[in-house]
């Protein structure tokens, strides 16, 4: 099996321009390509983990990955699937969450001897003169043709700024800007980018004449991404700060059933052959293939000891109540009214529920305990002592757990 070939058996590729000599870049390892990631906050989320896999996939194979930063497009904010403007960010919040990228990044792609390239797109974007850009690059593009790019539908119901109608614009600067500096003759994208890429396909070809080498491909990403990335307390984010080892291997643990044989495809480099082998799995083997999967990805994300030790964690909770390695919350002893603490305040201070009214909920409905022992009362409290030494387990539902500590 070809490495395209591979692509489409994984369920990545849901449509491209000029297949046949796609398929020769990547294939013989030619692709220079790159996938942008907008830095609208401090770390990575499993979306971009989908792309992160693919770009380690493709360097593996022997292409050239340039991870683009969106330093400038940040800037502006792309419309794409939004029904609201983005918040606008400062240049300093810009920039660390570009530096927070670049350490994480490097986890998953070999930058060294310039196997790969790691490019802030504000270089350029921010030194662009006004005139210029209209003259050189905005003569190339039809109004008209742009108001009919699925990225601008949603917005125009309820107002599309000037300044969000440019994105396209930037970004298909970007492929110009990389197809001059570096070669890239291949770009990446989630299916909500498609005319954002095709736009920077069409401006090199219309500058640079039809021969212009740069090509577009499509990729599930974004979507797919977006609606695995998510929980019901939001992103799942690759910092351990934001989410624990734990909390990530539990959130993959407990995927859909229906998702189960897709993450394997498209998150994991288990061989092909050995996912479709469990696609006839059910009941205990069925959660055993999530299990492999939430190894794979914790090991690949945080690494094999932090995922030996979820997984060793994950097993002694559901086998004794108890585990040495899941998520802690701290309590203080401001936390404390007259030494004691409610058992609502105790589930949102621990972040096991976003609000009092979805805490008095979970008691309610039977969902909540502490160490093994179901809180049925919501007005229960709690006196400070209990939380000292080894603390107590409190868990909410059969997937969300905490190790609370004074």
């Amino acid at each position: 099996m070809t490495v395209y070939d591979e692509l489409v058996a994984r369920g990545l590729i849901a449509q491209v321009t000029d297949e046949e000599e796609i398929k020769e870049l990547i294939n013989s390892g030619k692709a220079t390509f790159y996938i942008g990631f907008d830095p609208t906050a401090d770390s990575l989320h499993v979306g971009h983990f989908m792309a992160l896999c693919l770009m380690k996939r493709l360097q593996m194979a022997g292409n050239k990955p340039i991870a683009l930063i969106g330093g400038g497009t940040a800037m502006i904010g792309d419309p794409s699937g939004r029904s609201d403007m983005r918040q606008m960010l400062t240049p300093e919040t810009i920039q660390h969450n570009c530096d927070c990228f670049r350490k994480q990044m490097s986890r998953f792609i070999d930058f060294s001897d310039g196997k790969a390239l790691m490019i802030n797109n504000a270089d350029w974007l921010m030194k662009l003169n006004y005139i210029e850009l209209l003259r050189d690059v905005g003569a190339h593009f039809s109004v008209n043709r742009m108001l009919t790019a699925e990225c601008y539908k949603q917005r125009m119901e309820k107002g599309l700024s000037f300044l969000e109608f440019n994105y396209m614009i930037m970004q298909s600067y970007d492929f110009l800007a990389l197809f001059e500096k570096y070669g890239c003759n291949l770009q990446f994208g989630g299916d909500d980018q498609w005319s954002n890429m095709l736009g920077g396909t069409e401006l090199i070809r219309r500058k640079l004449g039809k021969d212009a080498y740069a090509m577009t491909i499509n990729l599930l990403l974004n979507s797919e991404g977006k609606k695995m990335g998510k929980t019901q307390k939001g992103a799942v984010w690759l910092d351990p700060d934001k989410t624990s080892p734990f909390d990530f291997y539990q959130y993959w643990r407990n995927v859909d059933d229906a998702d189960v044989i897709k993450c394997l495809k498209m998150l994991t480099f288990l061989p092909l052959e050995e996912i479709e082998s469990m696609e006839s799995w059910q009941g205990s083997e069925l959660n055993r293939a999530k299990e492999i999967l939430a190894y794979e990805l914790t090991s690949l994300v945080h690494g094999k000891e932090q995922a030996d030790k979820a997984q060793e964690s994950a097993k002694a909770l559901f086998s004794s109540g108890n585990a040495a390695n899941m998520p802690t919350f701290n309590l203080t002893d401001d936390d404390f009214e007259d030494g004691s603490i409610g058992i609502l305040n105790l589930l949102t201070k621990s972040g096991l529920v976003p609000s009092n009214s979805e805490a008095r909920r979970a008691v309610q409905q039977g969902g909540v305990s502490m160490d093994g022992e179901k809180v049925t009362d919501f007005r229960a409290v709690f006196s400070k002592d209990i939380f000292s030494g080894e603390g107590v387990v409190l868990k909410r539902g059969k997937k969300n757990f905490r190790k609370v500590i004074l």
